[in-house]
């Protein structure tokens, strides 16, 4: 079931917003709706590998000791 809702919004923001949802091929409405939904959807949560993704890469060699580069490091007494 829908609902009307009334806005007041600035002239020039509606103008612009209906250009552009003509170019999405959606109506106003729809624009609002979408965005509705989309602010009340719940976060998707942060897994480990997310923010390990995140990070980027990295410059150590595969073949590496890892826990002698810790260790080597000037900040872990190395």
């Amino acid at each position: 079931m829908k609902s009307r809702l009334n806005l007041t919004i600035e002239e020039i923001l509606v103008e612009k917003m209906k250009a552009y949802a003509e170019k999405q091929h959606k109506s106003l409405s729809e624009l609002v709706e979408d965005y509705f939904k989309d602010t009340i959807k719940p976060k998707k949560r942060q897994t480990f590998m997310d923010i390990v993704e995140q990070l980027g890469s990295h410059d150590i060699d595969p073949k590496a000791d890892l826990k002698e580069l810790y260790y080597q490091d000037p900040k872990h007494g190395g």
